[in-house]
């Protein structure tokens, strides 16, 4: 029941919060001219899973212009927060480093992000780590947000939202581009882009080199980050083939442990506890490498030819390599739970438990092919294709060091390992009907098949078996995902409904964090929308309707796996609804204003919620009927005011959500406050330098009211007997944002 609401594809008309980057149907024409121009230059053109005006889904579009525009230095998310139903959140509380990504209300897991069609959701995870592919924003076309179930894609199924991000065409013309930001926390971007234009008639290169670098809002959140992208291209008569590499390193101090808001009245906002200890001498101290650490390359060989007059095939070829591991100082911890024995120290004490720091490592591989077939004749266009993707993920420990550890040690001690292997292939048929002139018939028909599989040791110990635990699980799925709808589109006027069913599979956390007593279900929604809207040169109106119906979603009930780990629980129903409002006014050539809102209620039937006592024994089960679902917020509210006059811009962007819970059990101890934040930009482009194409100059001051607030966190309960009742007890950790900060660009594009 996701967004109720999800304008649909051209219904997102700048209502976005965006400058003109939402799609109206003056913009969808364009947009389909564009296309045909990409073939006629004979570009690889990626857009089976991209929604169109006659698609029945809620889509917003960013155009590469609004990219550039607002690309700073800071995360993708932290461009998409203006567009509806979006919120942002982030470790670091600057908008670099760790971020992630809602959209009403479904976490990053649940959210299909593909690049040129390739997933970049992690396969056993779903996640995306947007350090991992740092600046990559410098090298995107545009991107396309589709809200709910959407259209048939790629990799782990969208189940609230999917980011479809296209990189940059080939070039036809020399050029470079050198950018450079500078701002509070010692944020920091440098850019180098060149392109070599077109030679030998057919061959053109393009390259990319990035630096990010921040000190971080939070305590010793620093981050460090390069990337690159680089792509050979070769034209033919109606053919394209694209040798696309681009990839990242980073380097990131923890800051995902929040601070309490106890925690922070002592020691300040900015507090952060990652890495904490007590040191030989007594004092409090930080351990200097507590950081993740991680490489991650993607490559992509993409192929585009014109089969006469009605068909276009594109196919792709894509290999990912990630490699990395976090480093982190753990204090008081048991030695048998990494394999490690008591020792007896100078005193002759058993000693069972020491401080020692621990890497995590993750060694994966991933890599696949996808095609698909583009028919078009008079009122008919099919689109059929399908995928094929193979994962390895090698995980494993090791203890680097244990203070005053007595006894034999390697150096880097083993602890743990295990190997997930993934396939995951689909195939689709997806077409679009003109009835008359203005409606449209629209059905789009998946199948998709998982075989996931994971073996070895646990990094979760087993009090059990006094050893770590034994992983030998062996699953697999076949998802069915049809989609109907119907579109109307005549003049300003554009309306649609549609109904679809989208599947998901258990992420490898709940496996890992469960025991097979527990071991989940795949999930099931029906997604319901129906949308109008009305666009002129002067003004544009629309709504969004949603139902997002859950049957078996995966929630936190705060139930525990036997090695002491919160599980997710498939809940029998569940569901998300809404309205997602836009509205853009455009009076003058130079003024425009755009505003989005969504109002939802996202519910859990029946639920019940389990605290231990001392969160390890004996549970108690609390009956607590339907509640919010966790970090769905009911109101969601974005504003923006744009001034363009001559090379001169400026934009007030403003944005409201209301308050949310952490938790499933509607607790006030577990409860982000609301919060309206205002970011104010300004930019002037300079055009008329010899030699030089434009230089942009901009500043961006960041929550220009000083709002105090947080957009994430964490909660949990116990509970201990007193006088023979249970006195429940709840605690939460929280991510606070930065205050008034300011970030200006320096570009200049030759």
């Amino acid at each position: 029941m996701k967004d109720l609401f999800s304008w649909g594809a051209v219904m997102a008309v700048c209502m976005t919060g965006y400058p003109c980057m939402a799609v109206t149907a003056q913009d969808s024409v364009t947009e389909e001219v564009a296309d045909s121009m990409h073939v006629s230059l004979k570009d690889v053109s990626v857009t089976a899973n991209r929604a169109g005006v006659k698609t029945p889904v809620a889509f917003t579009n960013i155009s590469k212009e609004e990219i550039a525009r607002r690309n700073d230095g800071r995360d993708i998310p932290a461009l998409l927060e203006m567009t509806p139903s979006v919120i942002m959140t982030g470790d670091a509380g600057g908008g670099i480093g760790y971020t992630g990504l809602r959209v009403r209300g479904s976490d990053a897991s649940r959210i299909n992000i593909t690049a040129n069609g390739v997933p970049i959701n992690d396969s056993e995870s779903h996640n995306v780590y947007w350090v991992n592919m740092p600046d990559l924003a410098s090298s995107l076309r545009d991107i396309q947000i589709q809200r709910g179930a959407g259209t048939s894609t790629n990799g782990a199924g969208a189940f609230g939202a999917s980011v479809n991000m296209l990189t940059e065409a080939p070039s036809y013309e020399r050029s470079a581009m050198v950018s450079a930001s500078y701002g509070s926390y010692n944020s920091n971007k440098q850019t180098v882009k060149v392109s070599s234009g077109l030679f030998g008639g057919h061959w053109s290169v393009d390259a990319r080199f990035s630096h990010i670098g921040s000190d971080g809002y939070i305590d010793r959140a620093f981050t460090q980050l390069w990337s690159y992208l680089g792509q050979l291209a070769y034209r033919g008569d109606d053919m394209s083939l694209r040798l696309l590499m681009f990839g990242g390193k980073e380097r990131t101090y923890m800051a995902w442990d929040y601070a309490s808001k106890e925690e922070m009245e002592l020691y300040g906002r900015r507090y952060n506890p990652c890495g904490k200890y007590t040191a030989a001498n007594g004092e409090t101290a930080y351990y200097a490498d507590q950081c993740d650490n991680f490489t991650q390359h993607h490559s992509q060989l993409l192929f585009y030819k014109g089969l006469g007059e009605n068909f276009r095939l594109n196919a792709t070829l894509h290999y990912t390599k990630g490699d990395g591991y976090y480093d982190q100082y753990k204090t008081n911890r048991t030695l048998s739970e990494y394999g490690l024995q008591p020792y007896t120290d100078a005193d002759g004490n058993v000693i069972k438990k020491s401080d020692l720091i621990r890497l995590k490592n993750n060694d994966n591989d991933f890599g696949g092919a996808i095609i698909n077939l583009r028919y078009e004749n008079g009122p008919l266009v099919l689109v059929g294709g399908g995928a094929a993707n193979w994962h390895r993920g090698i995980h494993f420990g090791q203890v680097k060091w244990v203070r005053n550890y007595v006894g034999p040690i390697d150096p880097l001690q083993p602890y743990y390992r295990n190997k997930g292997r993934k396939f995951d292939s689909n195939v689709f048929v997806r077409a679009d009907y003109n009835i008359t002139d203005a409606v449209s018939a629209y059905a789009d028909m998946q199948y998709r098949h998982i075989n996931y599989s994971i073996r070895g040791r646990s990094d979760n110990f087993d009090w059990n078996t006094d050893d770590m635990a034994a992983l030998d699980i062996q699953r697999h799925w076949n998802f069915f995902n049809p989609k109907l709808g119907v579109a109307y589109n005549n003049g300003a006027h554009r309306a649609y409904a549609s109904w679809s069913v989208a599947h998901k599979e258990p992420t490898r956390d709940n496996f890992t964090d469960s025991d097979p007593d527990h071991y989940p279900e795949a999930e099931r929604m029906f997604d319901y929308e129906a949308g109008y809207m009305y666009n002129s040169s002067l003004f544009s109106l629309g709504a969004n309707l949603y139902m997002m119906d859950y049957k078996d979603q995966l929630v936190v009930t705060g139930q525990l796996s036997d090695t002491g780990n919160a599980i997710s629980v498939n809940v029998p129903k569940s569901y998300r609804m809404g309205v997602e409002m836009q509205g853009a006014l455009r009076p003058l050539d130079w003024f425009e204003w755009k505003v989005n809102a969504t109002l939802s209620r996202n519910r859990i039937r029946d639920f019940v919620e389990y605290i231990y006592e001392d969160e390890w024994t004996n549970p108690i089960a609390i009956d607590c009927g339907d509640t919010p679902i966790a970090f769905s917020p009911d109101f969601i509210f974005n504003n923006t005011f744009d001034f363009r006059v001559a090379g001169f811009e400026a934009s007030l962007m403003s944005r409201y959500v209301s308050s949310q819970y952490m938790n499933n059990a509607r607790s006030v101890e577990a409860r982000l406050d609301a919060y309206f934040v205002s970011d104010l930009s300004l930019a002037y482009t300079f055009r008329h330098i010899p030699s030089v194409k434009e230089l942009r100059v901009g500043c961006t001051v960041y929550n220009i009211f000083n709002e105090k607030y947080c957009n994430n966190g964490y909660s949990g309960a116990g509970y201990y007997v007193d006088n023979g009742a249970p006195v429940i007890y709840r605690y939460a950790g929280y991510a606070a944002q930065a205050t008034t900060n300011v970030l200006a660009t320096v570009t200049l594009t030759l």
